[in-house]
């Protein structure tokens, strides 16, 4: 039987909404998919695969600023993520974090589905199978740490996750997985991808086994398993782990890389949108050295020193102006880095933690300066070190924000945090529901099987 979608692939990706009810419409033009090569094809789509969240990057303590005129420049939506407003859309708004994902989600379902029984090179449909499972999982992770609660693992498998759809069907139940099922369907997907994967990628937005590995370890990081997480971070290092040197790129004379040149980038995933520059936190930006750390010193700048930037009192951080490619959210090896140096503190191991760790940060302080190492006497004192590490490398790219929701199961990690917006403050106490975002209601609306989390 043939395949029939919409013929928006050759222009853009499919216009299907994440919504049952949004795809009982049968397209007006399709186009058959008959070869290996059609369906890999879809996936070459940077433009529309690449992209993914962007709220989260607006919820995180490491970014904002109290200045009035970048506050009212932000859009509505990005505004109520801001302030873990109640919701985030309106009644009858796109979410687009949620309906962008679920478009990808379906061109995804559409290659696993069909490219088995496709004609051309096994090698191709192997290839192009392992290609879409690692995407596939890349997005329901990103969807169920946002709209389901943390992993945790007494009450997982009853917490409400995301819908989960593995077929490309115009009819189908949307009742929401749970959070240990989508979580399990993550780690399938990507252990399914492996073996038809090549070490490293052909090109930077292609799947290989470095990033496939390095998701697992993300994704185990978050279900606090660390001894697998640990495991995924040493397989991907095995594999790739170079790390730049910041002193090459100091003075400004030597241009910083791209995402598709830097060798630390893993498997290129960027925010669905992101300011030229974005504001740090005050905590944020009191968390660098901010003579000897290049990372304050090259990659954020003062608001008034940036272009058509809407802050000026705050500092901005600017690396995307640096490389004009936006924010980077996919696995690189400076995260596995940190997400090895986490699991060996919290195994106690507080030696190699601190090798770990001073080994990496040797790349990023000015080499003008002696670099004194970190010290801890304790696994939770080298624990705080590696979180801190975390929140100064992964600044601005929503990571905070999952680290957030993760670590409120850490005592002495996460407290309560407030914002002033327009005049008026805004606390988000630990265990608040609003570290869960709620699902649109416009999707509630038209598939009432879909439940609201709690507010």
């Amino acid at each position: 039987m043939k395949k029939r979608i919409y013929i928006l692939f050759a222009l853009g990706l499919l216009s299907f909404s994440a919504c049952r009810k949004y795809v009982e419409i049968p397209p007006e033009q399709a186009k058959t998919l008959t070869t290996a090569t059609d369906y890999t094809q879809l996936l070459y789509y940077t433009t529309g695969i690449e992209p993914g969240y962007s709220l989260p990057v607006f919820s995180g303590d490491d970014a904002g600023s109290d200045e009035t005129r970048w506050q009212t420049g932000l859009t509505l939506p990005a505004g109520n993520a801001y302030i873990w407003a109640d919701r985030n859309f309106g009644a009858i708004e796109e979410d687009t974090d949620w309906q962008k994902a679920y478009q990808k989600i379906w061109t995804l379902n559409t290659v696993v589905d069909g490219i088995g029984a496709s004609t051309g090179p096994e090698q191709e449909k192997q290839t192009g199978m392992a290609y879409a499972l690692v995407h596939r999982a890349f997005e329901y992770f990103s969807l169920v740490s946002m709209y389901g609660r943390q992993y945790t693992a007494a009450t997982a498998a009853t917490d409400p996750g995301v819908p989960l759809v593995l077929h490309p069907k115009f009819l189908t139940d949307l009742t929401r997985a749970s959070v240990s099922a989508v979580y399990d369907q993550v780690i399938a997907d990507l252990n399914a991808a492996i073996p038809a994967l090549n070490d490293v990628p052909d090109y930077p937005s292609n799947p290989s086994k470095v990033s496939a590995y390095a998701i697992l370890a993300r994704v185990y990081l978050h279900k606090r398993d660390f001894v697998q997480a640990e495991k995924y971070a040493d397989l991907a290092l095995s594999i790739r782990n170079t790390v730049l040197d910041l002193n090459v790129y100091k003075s400004g004379t030597t241009p910083f890389p791209t995402q598709v040149n830097n060798s630390e980038e893993l498997l290129i995933k960027r925010t669905g949108s992101y300011p030229g520059a974005f504001p740090l936190s005050t905590d944020a930006e009191n968390m660098y050295n901010k003579t000897a750390d290049i990372r304050y010193t090259l990659l954020t700048a003062p608001g008034a020193s940036l272009a058509g930037t809407t802050f000026t009192v705050s500092r901005g951080y600017n690396k995307s102006k640096l490389t004009n490619d936006g924010g980077y959210i996919g696995p690189s090896v400076p995260e596995i880095i940190l997400i090895k140096a986490e699991c060996q503190a919290r195994a106690g191991n507080i030696s190699g933690t601190l090798l770990t760790l001073n080994d990496f940060r040797k790349k990023r302080y000015n080499n003008a300066f002696v670099y004194v190492n970190l010290t801890a006497a304790t696994a939770n004192e080298a624990l705080h070190l590696v979180i801190d590490e975390r929140k100064r490398e992964l600044v601005a790219r929503g990571f905070r924000w999952f680290d957030q929701r993760r670590l409120r199961q850490d005592e002495g990690f996460i407290g309560t945090i407030t914002r002033t917006f327009k005049g008026a403050t805004y606390t988000l106490e630990p265990n608040s529901n609003r570290y869960t975002y709620a699902i649109g209601d416009k999707y509630i609306a038209l598939n009432p099987e879909i439940i609201q989390n709690p507010r």
